[in-house]
């Protein structure tokens, strides 16, 4: 399975028979780089994935200025260090699951809820990790 069929298929579903869908998602290498993204994913900075990278490395480093995506500015809020991180922006936020071999992205709006993105986006990061990526 291609790294886009993933994205196409397991992020960007149907939650739960709800009709509704994540707004964007990707999948990064833990170095940085883009592997499989949506069409909707946001254009980002280098020192954006950089700043992701170096919080997965040590916990804490994006909780007082915030994580930023594309000039948007997310509140951290609780994650599982070196796993998870989380934000909140407005009624929208993001979810970054850390694997082995990739970090995979998840960002949501109103009406789609914080945990409905968690589960899509952690999901597919635990099976990825049981997969040894």
């Amino acid at each position: 399975m291609s790294w886009q069929t993933y994205v196409d298929e397991h992020l960007m579903c149907d939650i739960e028979g709800t009709g509704q869908h994540l707004a964007s998602a990707a999948i990064f290498g833990t170095d940085g780089t883009v592997w499989a993204k949506s069409s909707s994913f946001p254009q980002f900075k280098p020192e954006e994935i950089n700043a992701i990278i170096k919080e997965f490395d040590a916990p804490g480093t994006l909780a007082p200025t915030g994580l930023f995506l594309a000039g948007a500015k997310y509140m951290v809020i609780q994650g599982e260090p070196g796993a998870v991180v989380r934000g909140k922006k407005g009624a929208g936020g993001i979810c970054i699951k850390k694997t082995g071999q990739a970090m995979v992205f998840g960002i949501y709006e109103e009406p789609v809820a914080p945990g409905q993105c968690n589960m899509v986006v952690e999901r597919l990061g635990d099976y990825l990790v049981d997969q040894g990526m």
